[in-house]
């Protein structure tokens, strides 16, 4: 009896929910940062076990929106939960629920879909029995199938998270090949894991005012043994634009260098990467520059 179904990830921003996509997959698909909107695509994760297909959707975390970007994927995040066969609800412990919890639980409460509550960094605690009253306060808001505290950086309960999963899926086919982990592009994944560099070496506004785009990748010419990557590293200011070089290009190399790294494994082959700088006023907030950048309503 084989089994196969969708499972949405929702939650606020940061509290582990690519981490868990990258965990339960067994390799990077999806940026992770300690910024809030690092995710701000629907990423299918998709794990294949000899009895069962997890195809995970991973969504952008909730967060109160200040630009056409941040409404666009708060959008993917609700819509996520449509049509799936299981909804992992994940947040962290907490002394009291927080207000984007208590919208996104909001935003489901019509769903007919099985919920599970996910508490994810138990690890954090001092005692593990102080999830209870976490767990309590979550109780009182929703009729959860299932709760399930969690660590995914210590791997505690994902194992059994997964087996309980197993049992809200359907009986059904693949419904992809057993060889891929994601449904997103080869491309798509380059570009973002530059974008997460661009995230772990600036500060302030900068992380959120960036976009990344491909120009092109392919084999190398050359050297049949390189892939060639050009891409763009796209900026609201001249003033972004100079902190991303950095002094004497001294960040845009560090960039580059911590890219390499990263891609050469996903790809499993050596590169060339050029990085390249470039300014587009108030991108987020323009329809035409989110669909050039890939944020556009027909991307999703």
């Amino acid at each position: 009896m084989f089994r196969s179904g969708f499972i949405s990830l929702i939650g606020r921003a940061n509290v582990g929910k690519s981490t868990f996509l990258n965990k339960v997959i067994g390799k990077k698909i999806a940026i992770t940062s300690n910024k809030p909107q690092t995710t701000r695509d629907r990423i299918q994760g998709i794990l294949t076990t000899e009895d069962t297909q997890y195809i995970f959707v991973d969504t952008p975390g909730v967060h109160k929106p200040h630009h056409a970007l941040d409404e666009r994927m708060q959008d993917i995040s609700f819509s996520s939960s449509r049509g799936v066969d299981l909804i992992l609800f994940m947040t962290t412990p907490l002394k009291e629920v927080l207000k984007g919890d208590e919208i996104i639980l909001d935003n489901l409460r019509g769903t007919k879909t099985p919920v599970f509550l996910v508490i994810n960094k138990v690890d954090q605690l001092k005692k593990i029995s102080n999830i209870d009253s976490s767990i309590l306060l979550y109780q009182k808001l929703y009729p959860f199938a299932g709760i399930y505290p969690i660590s995914v950086e210590k791997d505690i309960n994902v194992d059994r998270l997964l087996l309980d999963i197993k049992e809200y899926l359907p009986e059904g086919p693949l419904l992809y090949p057993d060889d891929i982990l994601s449904d997103k592009p080869e491309r798509f994944t380059v570009a973002e894991l530059i974008r997460e560099k661009v995230l772990l070496l600036t500060e302030e506004e900068v992380p959120h005012s960036i976009a990344v785009t491909i120009e092109s990748m392919k084999q190398s010419e050359d050297n049949p043994n390189y892939i060639d990557i050009y891409a763009t590293i796209v900026c609201e200011r001249e003033s972004q634009k100079k902190i991303i070089i950095g002094k004497e290009g001294s960040l845009i190399k560090q960039i580059k260098q911590k890219s390499i790294l990263d891609i050469k494994h996903f790809l499993n082959s050596k590169i060339h990467l050029d990085l390249f700088v470039k300014v587009k006023k108030d991108w987020r907030n323009k329809t035409r520059d989110l669909q050039a950048l890939g944020y556009g309503k027909d991307n999703y």
